[in-house]
């Protein structure tokens, strides 16, 4: 199972072209979201793990879209718009989805706003603002995570000084070391100087960050009527402003579950226990 590599797609989906992975297989559907500033490449570890049930895809949702930080950034409805076009293109009804974090929000959104058949959901570490916040007009100079991503450092010198780099930082600290691997791979890209800089620019990031407030999600909650389980990490740095035991109980049929030892990036930090969360709660 270690040697299956995903095939690199692109759709059309009428106004955008979304570029994604694809782990063929006869299974019913899966999404793979990624988080804000991340890419596809980064759930591999859980993807290959998870082929002999679904055909699993993981979209690219980052820069098939032009967007301004500073202009409202790119709001996440519209990438759940773009989340629906991209399944009837490929005829995926009824998917299951997992999402994390921004990847959380979106199908969110695209089921109970645009009413697109989900099968389930398993959301890790959602992002749901305190609905306050969505009546709010800010911009990237005063929102936290906009204002930290747009000055993020863009240039390394070549993939051992990136490693050396992020091994320095708490985010990256308790990673699989696979996927700082993949990170460093697929989540860096060669600048015309030989340098390395992100594949999600940090503007892009910044943009991604702004569109979180264009729409605010929690009153569609309610309307989303399949199974849904809410993963938390025990020490996330969300506990702060989100109540993650509340999400899942806004859900119809909603479940919570904490996983130890980790933090907001979960599937960074315990992809084997994320693939055995997902496979428990979609085939039980």
């Amino acid at each position: 199972m270690s040697d299956i590599q995903p095939v690199e797609r692109h759709v059309d989906i009428g106004d955008a072209v979304v570029g994604y992975l694809d782990y063929e297989s006869d299974g019913p559907p899966l999404l793979l979201l990624h988080a804000t500033g991340f890419q596809p490449r980064l759930w591999h570890p859980v993807a290959r793990h998870l082929t002999d049930i679904f055909h699993v895809v993981a979209p690219y949702f980052c820069d098939h879209r032009e967007a301004d930080p500073e202009n409202g950034g790119f709001s996440w409805r519209q990438i759940a718009e773009d989340m629906a076009a991209f399944c009837e293109k490929l005829n995926f009804h009824m998917p299951y989805v997992v999402g994390h974090s921004m990847g959380g929000a979106v199908p969110v959104i695209a089921a109970g706003a645009l009413d697109m058949p989900v099968a389930q959901m398993v959301l890790i570490e959602p992002i749901f603002l305190p609905e306050g916040l969505y009546q709010v007009q800010i911009n990237v100079a005063d929102h936290p995570l906009a204002a930290k991503s747009i000055k993020r450092r863009n240039t390394w010198r070549d993939p051992q000084e990136a490693r050396q780099y992020l091994k320095s930082k708490p985010l990256f600290q308790r990673w699989d070391p696979e996927v700082l691997d993949l990170y460093i791979r697929y989540g860096m890209v060669a600048a015309d100087t030989g340098e390395l800089c992100l594949a999600c620019h940090p503007r892009r990031e910044a943009a991604l960050f702004m569109g979180s407030m264009s729409y605010n999600p929690w009153p569609v909650i309610p309307k989303i009527t399949c199974p849904v389980l809410v993963i938390e990490g025990e020490h996330t740095e969300n506990k702060a402003f989100i109540d993650y035991p509340e999400v899942a109980g806004r859900f119809p049929h909603g479940r919570h579950q904490v996983v130890p030892d980790a933090g907001h990036l979960v599937p960074m930090e315990k992809p084997e226990q994320t693939v055995s969360i997902i496979r428990e709660f979609f085939t039980t």
